[in-house]
């Protein structure tokens, strides 16, 4: 089959087109041919070794596919990597059968993006009528689901940041009820101000560094900022458990994979609400491009530069 594969890290250089073995399912596995792959932020990290969880060498990135399994079931799943390829071993806990109309970028869009949304929302930040949002990164591909769900779960008031018009423009459309620029020197004035004048509730941030402190400063009393992600690779000023005393503010991390060791099944629970809300029409993925194998080097650069919007998706068919 034809792969992606890293025997060194570092960036986008070192994805590699190659001819592999075709893998083999064990028990609790299944074979997944693959009809696309979900190309995510977090594959530059590992491509880097930069990630929470380290690769080991050599390596087919990708963490995310949809497909067929030998016996006609479609479905979208999880795996540590083994992606970026035309087959794929992924396990049956991560696995999710696709309900009919559900295509393939729509389901990759779900089973991350749609999931780290619904997970930041619903128990990280426990997200109450009325309360204002702040997303940041708007228009990629968890701030694009995020805008979404907040909006239709009672938010007061869902504030975006993005870096360019047209990002701010497509947060808007989604239901962001105004947008910020992501460059703004001042985010701490430029949020309480998107507010009313007043700090905000809940922040969504994947960014890290000056954009984390300040939205950290821009919190109400009670106010809960979700960290899952570290996109200007600059980490944030260490917290001082005082200061969030002082204002009663609350500081959360969230990485998906912890979330299957939840009970309840919790991961499944939440597909499930994305794919009704979908199915009635009331949840959109956004397109963001789709690459194939020989164009990942590309993809891997779009994705580094902040160039892109919405979910990406690579065709290993091409």
């Amino acid at each position: 089959m034809r792969a992606i594969q890293i025997t060194e890290f570092g960036g986008p250089e070192v994805l590699a087109e190659v001819e592999l073995p075709d893998p083999v399912a064990g028990p609790g596995e299944l074979l997944v041919e693959v009809s696309r792959a979900g190309l995510n932020y977090a594959d530059t990290h590992q491509a880097e070794n930069s990630y929470l969880a380290k690769m080991q060498l050599p390596m087919v990135p990708g963490g995310e596919v949809a497909g067929r399994t030998p016996d006609g079931r479609r479905v979208v799943a999880l795996t540590d990597s083994g992606g970026y390829a035309q087959k794929a071993v992924v396990s049956e806990a991560t696995a999710f059968d696709l309900p009919d109309g559900v295509d393939d970028l729509t389901a990759l869009s779900m089973v991350v993006q749609g999931a780290t949304a619904w997970l930041l929302l619903r128990r990280s930040t426990h997200l109450e009528p009325g309360e204002s949002v702040v997303v940041h990164a708007a228009a990629g591909g968890v701030g694009s689901i995020a805008v979404q769900l907040a909006k239709k779960w009672g938010a007061g008031r869902v504030i975006a940041t993005a870096s360019s018009e047209e990002k701010r423009r497509l947060a808007l459309e989604l239901g962001a009820d105004v947008a910020v620029d992501s460059t703004a020197e001042d985010m701490t004035g430029a949020l309480r101000e998107a507010n009313g004048g007043r700090r905000v509730d809940i922040v969504l941030d994947m960014t890290g560094g000056r954009v984390t402190d300040q939205s950290v400063a821009a919190l109400a009393p009670f106010g809960r900022l979700a960290f899952y992600g570290m996109a200007s690779r600059e980490r944030p000023t260490p917290v001082d458990p005082g200061a969030l005393l002082t204002h009663s503010t609350a500081i959360a991390g969230m990485w998906l994979p912890h979330a299957f060791k939840l009970p309840g099944r919790v991961v499944h629970r939440a597909m499930a609400e994305l794919f009704e809300l979908v199915g009635a029409g009331e949840l959109r993925a956004v397109a963001g491009g789709e690459y194939g194998l020989s164009e990942v080097r590309r993809a891997h650069e779009d994705l580094r530069s902040r160039r892109t919007t919405g979910k990406l998706v690579l065709d290993p068919s091409r």
